[in-house]
């Protein structure tokens, strides 16, 4: 049975067509190629995550994963923590905070975090894959609080105590929503009803997976960081003694 047509990144991929189903949308590959402009005039602050940020955005919305997320929920959440995890963490060593943030740091947890928890809601999840405007409204919501967040945590006047706690505040509420998911017992994202028998699983399998991906690997990232900050912190008092 042929998958559900999602918006923007078209019907749901099968295993015969996947490697042939690459996002050719002249939008988006300009807004790319714009950036690397903008990086290859040596406007970031850290050319390295900028390059970065660009190739894995690339991987997202341009490679067949934008074909594979319109069939299975699994690939779409692993879309969505690339965007928060490493999208958005690039973008903010490439494109740093410069001047003390309005909004406290506690706030723009909390924002990411209802952004986050309101997309994979299965009301709004299946609007924001039913027009194109909508599914635009979910990626840069979801990336523009996650940038936010990441340049305040990783700002130099931040003291490692608040940005740890964010970091781990933000991993509890990834996990416990990632538990939910997992142990949900009925299809919640029935957009992806028909689709995921393609591939193997189950419509619960997938959201099995998908729920472990947000469970587990996802906090790998703020979990490195979070380990980093941490070592940095003691350095300069370690060569003080």
């Amino acid at each position: 049975m042929p998958g559900p047509m999602i918006a923007y990144c078209g019907p749901a991929a099968v295993p015969s067509d996947l490697w042939a189903r690459w996002n050719t949308d002249p939008v988006v590959i300009t807004a790319l190629a714009m950036l690397a402009l903008y990086m290859a005039r040596g406007r970031s602050a850290n050319a390295r995550a900028g390059w970065g940020a660009i190739a894995l955005m690339l991987f997202i919305f341009v490679s067949p994963l934008c074909a594979l997320s319109s069939a299975l929920f699994s690939a779409r959440v692993l879309h969505h923590m690339l965007l928060v995890a490493g999208v958005a963490p690039l973008l903010a060593r490439a494109f740093p905070q410069r001047h003390t943030n309005p909004l406290p740091l506690a706030v723009l947890v909390a924002v990411h975090a209802v952004i986050l928890w309101l997309w994979h809601a299965p009301g709004p999840y299946t609007w924001g894959l039913a027009s194109v405007p909508a599914y635009w409204l979910m990626q840069l919501s979801m990336l523009g609080s996650a940038w936010l967040m990441w340049r305040a945590i990783l700002a130099p006047s931040l003291p490692t105590g608040p940005a740890l706690l964010a970091l781990a505040t933000t991993i509890g509420q990834m996990g416990l929503l990632g538990a939910i998911i997992v142990f949900a017992r009925q299809p919640l994202y029935l957009v992806h009803l028909t689709s995921t028998a393609a591939w193997g699983l189950s419509p619960v399998a997938d959201q099995q997976l998908a729920g472990l991906l947000m469970w587990v690997p996802a906090m790998l990232p703020y979990l490195g960081v979070g380990l980093w900050l941490a070592w940095s912190s003691l350095r300069p008092s370690e060569s003080a003694l």
